[in-house]
């Protein structure tokens, strides 16, 4: 048996031996909190609040210059620091809020869109990043200093013959300028027509084999893309076009053994895919059917009051007690088929992927870093929410694993901006003129 388990592991291929290697790792922390002591496993699942509030902030008012590399991504960082500290329930100081405004505005190129630093080209991601930092700030001052008009005629230049959206002037066209280009509109209430024409063409002709979406035709269906894809669709009233089905039959099975997501097939698990998977099943929960079948979340979820997820036993360790996503098999027979466990989601990113002294990383033996620890935090409120069948109320508690003190704000998934900001903004623009 020894010498087929050997010729077996010669066999292996370089990612079979990296996935071995992160679940033995992963197992190791799983093995460890169900054998330690119950006071110090409800400490394992503590989100660390404080520190992860003085790692954003110190990031966010400096940055060592190994962050050179990053130049050309300065308002992701705004946005990453300042969307995870929301999710906290913190703010910053009226100083330093004033000072990321001031550097944004020196981002905003005098045609429109915003660079990634100042005097740089406008590019349809830091637009998006930019947008979303401002109106996470919120504020009269921080509302206004986007150039509503001037940024409309930026994404009209974007704007391909296709359809489909470029990042930059001649830059690339993929299913992530789409989306950023139609959230950025959406939110800042200048969607019309002709931004709209032609994107669900593009995004359909994205949708791979697979059932998820790819960056652009031909390429592999990918978890980033396949949100982006998902929520562009929403956003311009074409969801239904995508095979859903199909789509929803690949994020399931992106949830692998380890209770995080990974991105694409055969792939590893991820952190920042807590977000864009597990933000999936919040899209597609809102769309309340799949091809005709009705998408749900346990009786137990739709209740009022949020739970540690521990009735047996209290001690967080009891996965068993989860409120999963679910979806309806048949009309009438009343059996609801697992689909996103939300509390095993949380498992992983509190006790894989929390940084004891602060920050989010990828997965163990990776460093923290402010894109994981932003999309990781994004995932985790998806996971304690159940998203409301009414869009103006607001989302319930549903299932918290550890102490209640875990509970972040809740955030509208379309856009990951937390929702109270966004319910801001919306009654700040709506109330403008979209000329």
């Amino acid at each position: 048996m020894d010498s087929v388990e050997s010729s077996d592991q010669r066999r292996a291929t370089v990612s079979q031996r990296e996935q071995w290697m992160v679940q033995d790792q992963v197992f190791q922390i799983y093995d460890i909190f169900a054998n330690i002591p119950h006071k110090t496993r409800t400490l394992m699942l503590e989100l660390q609040r404080d520190n992860h509030i003085e790692y954003l902030t110190r990031g966010l008012k400096q940055l060592s210059s190994s962050f050179v590399v990053l130049d050309a991504n300065r308002p992701w960082l705004c946005y990453w620091i300042l969307h995870s500290i929301a999710l906290l329930g913190e703010s910053i100081d009226y100083e330093l809020e004033n000072n990321v405004i001031d550097f944004l505005k020196h981002c905003q190129d005098p045609n429109g869109g915003y660079g990634g630093g100042p005097g740089q080209m406008p590019h349809l991601a830091t637009t998006y990043a930019a947008v979303n930092s401002l109106i996470t700030l919120g504020g009269r001052r921080a509302l206004s200093s986007i150039n509503r008009g001037k940024l409309y005629a930026f994404l009209r230049g974007m704007k391909d013959p296709s359809g489909a959206f470029r990042m930059h002037d001649a830059g690339e066209i993929d299913v992530r300028a789409c989306y950023t280009a139609i959230s950025v509109a959406s939110i800042l209430n200048i969607l019309d027509d002709e931004l709209i024409k032609g994107v669900g063409n593009y995004i359909l002709s994205c949708q791979t084999y697979e059932g998820g979406i790819a960056g652009e035709p031909g390429s592999e269906a990918h978890g980033g893309y396949t949100f982006c894809g998902l929520a562009a669709m929403i956003l311009i009233n074409e969801a239904n076009r995508l095979d859903l089905a199909g789509l929803l039959d690949w994020v399931v099975f992106r949830q692998g053994v380890e209770c995080g997501f990974q991105g694409r097939t055969n792939k590893l698990v991820d952190g920042c895919y807590s977000f864009w998977q597990g933000g999936v099943f919040a899209l597609l929960k809102g769309l309340h059917s799949v091809d005709g079948e009705h998408v749900a979340l346990s009786d137990a979820e739709e209740g009022d009051s949020a739970t540690d997820g521990t009735s047996e036993g209290e001690d967080g360790n009891s996965l068993e007690t989860d409120e999963t996503c679910h979806i309806k098999q048949g009309v009438g027979d009343g059996e609801m088929a697992p689909l996103f466990h939300s509390v095993a989601l949380q498992q992983y990113i509190i006790l894989c992927s929390q940084e004891q002294e602060g920050g989010f990383r990828d997965k163990p033996g990776k460093a923290r870093d402010y894109y994981h620890t932003c999309y990781c935090l994004s995932g985790l409120s998806v996971c304690q929410y159940s998203q409301s069948k009414d869009e103006h109320s607001p989302p319930l508690p549903r299932a918290v694993l550890g102490p209640y003190s875990n509970l972040l704000e809740p955030v509208h998934p379309l856009y990951n901006v937390v929702l109270k900001q966004y319910q801001e903004a919306h009654e700040f623009f709506s109330s403008q003129s979209t000329s």
